[in-house]
């Protein structure tokens, strides 16, 4: 059995989350854009009141001000409207292991329910393989790249910004299944091949 095989019937969901503070396990804000059919079909965006103190450095970042994320829904409130999103889809995200590692944080903090390995692709590790000639493959550069429109670190515009580039390599003929990780939220890490595979087996042989 191939990874994909359990997510063959998936949609795409392409996400980004913005962080209040360096402790990053929480979000002050996320933005996601759902892919079907080759297209982006449906975006929304929105300020997270993360509960918790904010940086200097990330208030510069953002843009994110404590004062304009105090009057947002809370993680668990949020999570209410999203989790069939994010339980029924195959992720997307730009250096994803640190966007789901926020997820798995606040998941696991705020003791909410969600599956324990959430299956993934890279924009980063896809965007090496398709584009190995630029110098380095952060989002922005990819952007520029591809004539993407961005307004970085801006949730609703990077993870449309994501949703853009793994269409743009599948239109290049990229292989993005090739790409596809599980991630173990418990664990707050990616899965190795050794371990990716003996989980398919298990399943495989029904236990």
């Amino acid at each position: 059995m191939e990874l994909y095989n359990l997510f063959e019937d998936f949609p795409y969901l392409a996400f980004d989350v913005e962080t209040p503070n360096s402790r990053n396990d929480r979000m002050s804000a996320i933005g996601i854009a759902r892919i079907e059919g080759g297209f982006i079909i449906e975006e929304m965006s929105t300020l997270v009141n993360p509960e918790e103190a904010f940086d200097r450095f990330n208030i510069m970042l953002t843009g994110i001000a404590p004062r304009m994320a105090e009057a947002s829904p809370v993680f668990p409130e949020l999570w209410e409207q999203i989790k069939s999103f994010f339980t029924h889809s195959i992720l997307i995200a730009h250096n994803a292991p640190f966007d789901l590692s926020v997820l798995s944080r606040c998941l696991r903090d705020y003791g909410l329910d969600a599956p324990r390995y959430l299956p993934y692709c890279c924009t980063v590790q896809m965007g090496r393989r398709c584009y190995p000639e630029l110098a380095n493959h952060r989002l922005d550069t990819l952007c520029i790249y591809r004539d993407i429109p961005l307004d970085h670190h801006k949730a609703g515009s990077d993870s449309r910004a994501c949703a853009e580039l793994f269409l743009d390599y599948r239109a290049h003929g990229l292989e993005t299944n090739r790409f596809l990780r599980l991630y173990d939220r418990l664990e707050a890490r990616t899965l190795r091949k050794n371990e990716t595979d003996a989980l398919l087996s298990a399943i495989q042989d029904g236990k």
